[in-house]
């Protein structure tokens, strides 16, 4: 053997020895790990309040001024920095939710004893080598949730707490204008006065004016209070049983609460609208001026919305607003331009529409589902353009008040829910909006 070949052996020797010395095995202590790089210090805010404090920071420092480029470079670093601290506190909550066991689950999750014996698994196992049963298999297929005698009455059924309630949209009108709320509901009255057609006159020096001249006229608004009711089955109050207000898997007071509350502000929506007045309220529609350039097309037109728009007078545009239904929007988002193309931009020429921010020619749009559908040769009033806060009030005796009698019918086992409102509502100010509609024609 070579002196080389000695040298090779030796050095796969020491190689060995020094890996088995190496492993914990043999009593050798294993490496520490490599400790991580510590995180950059500075002084970048690490919480949402501290972001925020230093945002404030910034407009503080700038007060009534233009923020300046190294100002507004910090800010929107900052807001980088927010959404990234968002976005990590969001992550971190989902991995804890993720980990947290579920009570419901767990109420409902069953486990069963452990076997002893792997009786069951050895006949499993030997059904699937041979295809043939034995009794452990036969036994076991006997028993089912199918049948109740097989085993059925032991299956419990479990209810999901979540109530499906179908939803159907209303109302729109009276966010867009006026509401007053009074302690009481006697008669609510103003003056109103329309001295538009009246201007002054030149006159000759030491002379009386020739012409012209006219006295003030007012006139008076008035604001009642109809009592709205919402009744159940016959006219009489809504009757829940006692047994399942204590039962049910959910809260069925705040349901039954929500459901009248609903059905007032569903009829009161309608007469914001289309109310005919005298025993119910004036509607945005009803007794006011109607725009004076009808709608004759089968859709309403680019053009008739513009002429729309001009036949308010100025004064009233800078607050105004569009409101009719959804199938009448959906009528108007077709209109195309010269080259067919949806007139959706710029707002100020087309049209622009999204879920939370839609404008025609614009101005805001309100959705309200109470006016008729836009249909060509009839005269049908299917939505105003103007400043409804300046051209109709809405007015609300206190708040709505649910009575809850668990007397009267206490020996039938049930609880009575009354809910009433009072409210009212008029135009105000009939210049302030118009009436669009229809050309029989």
């Amino acid at each position: 053997m070579t002196t080389t070949a000695f040298a090779d052996i030796a050095e796969a020797v020491d190689t060995r020895a020094a890996a088995l010395r190496a492993w914990p095995i043999f009593g050798a202590t294993p490496p520490a790990p490599a400790t991580p790089p510590a995180p950059p210090a500075g002084d970048a805010p690490v919480t949402v309040d501290d972001i925020l404090t230093q945002l404030q920071a910034i407009i503080d420092s700038a007060g009534d001024r233009p923020l300046s480029e190294e100002e507004a470079q910090r800010y929107e670093t900052l807001e980088g920095q927010l959404q990234m601290v968002q976005r990590n506190a969001e992550i971190r909550s989902r991995q804890t939710a993720y980990m947290t066991p579920s009570p419901a689950l767990a109420a409902v999750v069953h486990t069963g004893a452990q076997r002893n014996d792997d009786a069951l698994e050895r006949a499993f196992d030997h059904y699937l080598r041979t295809g043939q049963q034995n009794a452990d298999i036969v036994e076991l297929r006997a028993q089912g949730v199918g049948t109740d005698s097989a085993g059925g009455y032991a299956v419990p059924t479990t209810m999901r707490q979540k109530l499906v309630e179908r939803l159907k949209a209303f109302g729109g009108v009276a966010s867009a204008v006026e509401e007053i709320t009074t302690a009481t509901g006697e008669p609510l009255q103003w003056p109103s006065i329309d001295d538009t057609g009246n201007a002054g006159v030149i006159a000759a020096e030491g002379t009386a004016p020739a012409s012209g001249g006219a006295d003030l006229v007012f006139g008076e608004v008035t604001l009642g209070a109809f009592r709205y009711i919402a009744p159940g089955t016959g006219n009489l109050p809504l009757r829940v049983s006692v047994d399942l207000l204590q039962d049910a898997a959910f809260d069925v007071q705040a349901l039954v609460s929500r459901k009248l509350g609903q059905r007032i502000g569903r009829k009161q929506a309608t007469h914001w609208v289309n109310g005919a007045g005298t025993t119910e309220p004036f509607g945005l529609a009803t007794g006011t001026a109607v725009s004076t350039g009808t709608f004759t097309s089968a859709a309403p037109s680019y053009d008739d919305l513009v002429d729309a728009v001009h036949q308010l007078d100025p004064e009233y545009r800078t607050g105004a607003v569009w409101t009719f239904n959804d199938a009448t929007m959906a009528m108007i988002e077709k209109v195309l331009d010269d080259n067919g193309r949806p007139l959706l931009n710029p707002a100020n020429d087309g049209i622009t529409s999204g879920p939370s921010n839609t404008t025609l020619l614009g101005y805001p749009v309100i959705i309200d589902q109470a006016w008729a559908t836009y249909a060509d040769n009839t005269t049908g009033r299917w939505g105003a353009f103007g400043d409804l806060q300046a051209g109709y009030v809405i007015r609300r005796v206190k708040d709505l008040t649910l009575i809850v009698n668990p007397y009267s019918r206490a020996n039938e086992g049930q609880v009575e829910y009354t809910l009433w409102a009072r409210a009212d509502g008029v135009p105000q100010d009939k210049s302030a909006y118009r009436v669009l509609h229809n050309d029989a024609d």
